[in-house]
């Protein structure tokens, strides 16, 4: 119990005075290395602090760079889409144009090949490769080549309009992702060290998606401006070839139809000249028909008015056959009785019969000619009623207007 009491040892003044010593130094040091790290960390706050600043003033200014670059290629996009937009529409009108004059090329050759038609119709000499059917012929292939033609431009004009609709596409593309990167650099431009929202975000430094480098970013929106623009100049080069295919279409089928209008014409006029000389002829057969009529009537009445003189001179040489005797003389009565028979017997079969036979062969080949010709007039007429009549007031319908 004694030992459990005993009092703490007891130390030596000197003892005593060192621990005090040591405690001065061992403050005095600790207090000269805390000055030391408030000092260094003074410093550092200061270098960090403007470190931090001058970073992020220089991000500021990088973000502000961005922005506007991409204000630069949106304004570029924007002014490439807007003409490649209006580009289009300009093609549409001229595509509604090809379009027309492609459905306005049908009725021109529908009568072409009518009046081809109709004039099949022609009979006998006139069913003739004419003027007329040589123009049409070739007017059928003009406006089957102007329709061919037309066909693979509009075509070409349904192509270019597609790859102009499909590089508005890629520049509305590129504007949309250059006005979501816009709206996302402006959110990151309004940010301050004090707006409220800020975050830590612990994901931040991880690379999401295809990051691409400048130069692409760069190359990319300059290539889809490149195929806009060079699309735009493809189609500004076909709107000029389209109009220059209309116009050239339109003269070509117009100058082919004058053609074979002044054909027709020609062609009328001479049939109506051909028909007019028949029907002057007809007359003249029918007026000679006519004669020959009445030339045969008076040989008929000739032979007619010969049968008494006839019968007066047999009846008389009958009648002296009964003279008796030596009175049966062959005097000159006789002779000339005799003769007189003969010669009228010889008149009425050798020329009058004769000329009558000959008469009557001519007024049949009057009447076959007069047949001949009324069958060629009847040919005439309907030459000129498919030509005049059928085919050139169908031809008036025809209308070549330029698109």
């Amino acid at each position: 119990m004694a030992r459990l009491l005993q009092a703490p040892p007891k130390f030596h003044p000197s003892e005593w005075d060192i621990a005090n010593k040591m405690q001065c130094a061992s403050t005095e040091s600790q207090k000269s290395r805390s000055e030391r790290v408030i000092a260094e960390s003074r410093r550092l706050r200061d270098e960090i602090e403007k470190t931090t600043q001058k970073t992020q003033s220089d991000v500021n200014k990088k973000i502000e760079q961005r922005r506007d670059e991409i204000k630069f290629w949106k304004q570029e996009l924007d002014n490439k889409l807007e003409q490649i937009v209006h580009e289009t529409e300009v093609l549409l009108t001229f595509k509604t144009r090809l379009e027309k004059s492609l459905e306005s090329c049908k009725e021109p050759l529908d009568i072409a090949q009518k009046c081809l038609l109709n004039r099949q119709r022609r009979a006998g000499i006139d069913l003739v490769h004419d003027e007329v059917e040589q123009e049409l012929v070739k007017e059928a292939e003009v406006l089957q080549g102007v329709i061919a033609l037309l066909e693979r431009t509009l075509e070409q004009t349904n192509e270019q309009i597609r790859l102009n609709r499909s590089a508005k596409y890629n520049l509305e593309m590129d504007l949309k992702d250059k006005f979501t990167a816009l709206m996302i650099d402006d959110y990151c431009a309004s940010l301050t060290n004090n707006t409220p929202d800020i975050r830590y975000a612990d994901n931040a430094l991880k690379i999401e998606g295809n990051f691409v480098s400048p130069k692409d970013w760069t190359d990319f929106s300059n290539i889809n401006v490149e195929k806009a623009e060079k699309q735009r100049n493809n189609s500004l080069a076909l709107r000029a070839l389209i109009d220059g295919i209309l116009s050239q279409t339109a003269s070509d089928m117009r100058k082919q139809r004058e053609t074979v209008n002044v054909a027709f014409r020609n062609r009328v006029k001479e049939v109506k000249d051909a028909k007019n000389k028949l029907e002057t002829l007809l007359a003249m057969v029918m007026d000679e028909t006519a004669s020959q009529e009445k030339n045969i009537a008076a040989l008929k009445k000739a032979i007619a008015d010969k049968e008494g003189p006839v019968k007066v001179a047999q009846t008389r040489l009958e009648a002296r056959n009964h003279r008796p005797n030596v009175e049966l003389c062959y005097d000159t009565v006789q002779y000339r009785l005799t003769n007189e028979v003969q010669e009228i017997t010889k008149n009425i079969q050798r020329q009058l019969k004769d000329t009558l036979a000959q008469a009557e062969t001519e007024l049949k080949a009057l009447s076959r000619r007069q047949l001949s010709l009324e069958e060629e007039i009847q040919v005439k007429e309907n030459t000129l009623y498919i030509d005049e009549v059928l085919c050139m007031q169908m031809r008036e319908s025809v209308s070549i207007n330029n698109f």
